[in-house]
């Protein structure tokens, strides 16, 4: 009998060893995402494009077409792109190195053998100056054992993330994967209405920005490095940044405000070596939120709530 492969929780993930596959990476899960905003209903605060975690990768989940549904997963372990339709029908693309221009390809034609019709916005968001997914040759990379660990990382904030969101019985958002912004997040709102927000984020419409923050939120999560930080890290932002938050003591150590971003961040490094991470990213979890919370004066008594634990309901 095979042995079962050892699960590392938290792995090394140097942002530096994996920096062309992140990039190609990216690109290949907007064009998989572009797929489901075509064909899903506008949800509040874009909640219909994220993806979801799963024991083998990421998953757009049942996607509506026709009389039909289908999903598109990326399978990290055997390393495959999987589109699946209700009807049975299948395809599967391999997860190689190729051109961004290649994978675009082969997944409009997967997806027309299957009888599915799509058009997509072919330019990339949220990335400055990037081309159009059917000319970007630029883009070739993959590094499976690297593409595996951050599918790993991503478990384990999946876990420490939903267990932080137990924590609070006002509006909050699911914990979801953004492929336009590359990062996994989980947002809290106070329940008031937030002044129009500015927009300004490439190949991304300001009518969407403006809708996404609608309402005043204290938002967390993790993105894996590039653009802004050359490391992998833990966020935590507040919007509208109320007077105070920047300023707040926040734990563990190493959390600091970055001023450039406007966020709180946390190396994922300093999460990976205390000696229990998941406590120490709940600490910070809960501490930027506090700030956010305080500063902004949300009503925390009627908001918030222990956190939860299997198989025991909330108290009331």
């Amino acid at each position: 009998m095979a042995s079962i492969p050892t699960h590392e929780a938290w792995p090394d993930l140097p942002y530096s060893a994996w920096a062309d596959t992140c990039a190609t990476l990216h690109l290949w899960t907007q064009i998989v995402g572009k797929i489901r905003l075509a064909f899903t209903p506008w949800l509040n605060h874009s909640w219909h494009v994220p993806f979801y975690v799963t024991a083998r990768g990421l998953t757009t989940s049942p996607i509506p077409w026709r009389d039909r549904s289908f999903e598109i997963d990326f399978d990290f372990r055997d390393h495959l792109l999987d589109i699946s339709v209700s009807d049975g029908a299948r395809k599967q693309i391999p997860l190689a190195p190729r051109p961004v221009a290649e994978f675009y390809a082969l997944v409009m034609a997967a997806l027309a053998e299957l009888g599915i019709r799509v058009e997509i916005n072919e330019l990339p968001s949220e990335i400055a100056g990037a081309v159009r997914f059917s000319q970007d040759r630029i883009h070739h990379s993959y590094d499976a054992d690297y593409a595996g660990r951050f599918w790993r990382v991503l478990l384990d904030v999946d876990r420490v993330l939903k267990q932080f969101r137990t924590g609070f019985i006002g509006k909050s958002s699911p914990v979801h994967f953004f492929w336009g912004s590359f990062d996994m997040a989980v947002t809290r709102f106070s329940g008031r209405r937030a002044p129009p927000h500015p927009g300004g984020a490439p190949g991304l419409s300001d009518v969407v920005m403006r809708e996404a923050y609608s309402h005043e939120v204290s938002s967390a999560g993790f993105w894996p490095g590039g653009g802004a930080t050359d490391y992998a890290a833990f966020y935590s932002y507040a919007y509208p940044e109320p007077a105070g938050f920047r300023t707040s003591r926040v734990v563990p150590d190493g959390a600091v405000y970055n001023e450039a971003i406007g966020e709180f961040l946390l190396p994922y490094e300093a999460v990976r070596a205390a000696p229990d991470p998941d406590a120490a990213l709940l600490a910070f979890l809960q501490s930027t939120y506090a700030a956010a919370a305080d500063a902004g004066k949300w009503d925390r008594a009627a908001l918030e709530c222990g956190l939860g634990h299997p198989g025991v309901p909330r108290p009331v």
